[in-house]
């Protein structure tokens, strides 16, 4: 089912937030919503549909009808939840949808071990169990004013999704926004269908690239994400840059952010920890002194290099 059509997120009429004002809705998108963050809350699948052989996207609402506009309202961009089927296990996801469209929450899931698995076994209207929000999130308030760099890498789209459609929801509080997105193949590049209509804005500069193309029939670039740079003409002090996907590619990517002068302070990168209890309290996700389900997912380039087991 193409993304443009039946899966596309519902439409947030901003002014529902911006009448209660910038600093009230800041203020908000803090803490965990839950009364008890041990406690999951159920939720429906509302609409899921596949994006690859092997990833799909689920659209769910929580059953609480009181607690639907709090918890879709209140989180940051680049946090996570830990979704749970009883019985089976619970992992940690990041939240794929964006605070600015409330409603639902979004999820973009591969199919790797027994608890997705299970997940891909579920019809609409079957229920998951979640808890969260978790996770520090991106400072989206201190890249207000500055031009976006965003580099995403395979599955690494699924948590810069979340910003970047902040950021284009609220397009008139940030400069210039560059997408660099790579994938292995066509048939691989997640939301491809939604990043195809965003190329025809004129307010917003998506590239795209992929790896191989076995069909011959690609009409962008073809090679590494790193050789999309060609087209980012920032003022790299003026400028955040945010980065997610395989590990392999994080120096190659910092490197080409470093040539930009980027600061060290305004490159993001959201990293992977094995996470169990999302609150700090298990030690399972320690990094030295940091806790990824706390202190992160989302760490300066700065924090990686002072704590050089980050990546």
């Amino acid at each position: 089912m193409p993304f443009g059509q039946e899966g596309r997120s519902p439409m947030f009429t901003k002014s529902t937030i911006e009448n209660t004002g910038a600093q009230a809705f800041c203020d908000l998108i803090q803490e965990p919503k839950s009364a008890n963050p041990y406690l999951p809350e159920r939720a429906r699948i509302v609409r899921k549909f596949d994006l690859t052989r092997d990833v799909r996207f689920f659209q769910v609402r929580l059953c609480d009808p009181e607690k639907v506009m709090c918890w879709t309202t209140s989180y940051k961009p680049g946090q996570f939840m830990m979704l749970s089927l009883p019985n089976v296990g619970e992992a940690p996801f990041s939240i794929t949808s964006t605070p600015t469209r409330p409603g639902l929450f979004e999820f973009c899931i591969r199919k790797v071990g027994r608890l997705t698995s299970k997940l891909f076994e579920l019809k609409e209207n079957d229920f998951v169990w979640l808890r969260g929000p978790f996770g520090n999130g991106f400072p989206v308030e201190r890249m207000y004013g500055k031009d976006l760099l965003f580099v995403a890498g395979g599955l690494g789209v699924a948590p810069l999704r979340s910003v970047l459609l902040y950021a284009l929801d609220y397009r008139d509080r940030f400069g210039r926004i560059f997408y660099l997105y790579g994938a292995k193949t066509p048939d691989e590049m997640l939301f491809r269908e939604e990043f195809f209509r965003m190329k025809e804005r004129d307010d917003f500069e998506c590239y795209l690239t992929v790896d191989a193309d076995p069909t011959g029939l690609w009409p962008f670039d073809i090679g590494v994400v790193t050789t999309l740079f060609k087209y980012v003409k920032v003022d790299g002090r003026n400028t955040v840059a945010i980065v997610c996907g395989p590990p392999v590619m994080y120096k190659y990517v910092v490197e080409e952010f470093l040539k930009l002068n980027i600061p060290e302070d305004q490159i993001f990168m959201t990293l992977e920890r094995r996470m169990k209890c999302g609150m700090g309290k298990c030690g399972q996700c320690v990094v030295e002194h940091k806790y990824t389900c706390v202190d992160g997912p989302v760490f300066t380039l700065w924090d990686v290099k002072n704590i050089r087991t980050l990546i």
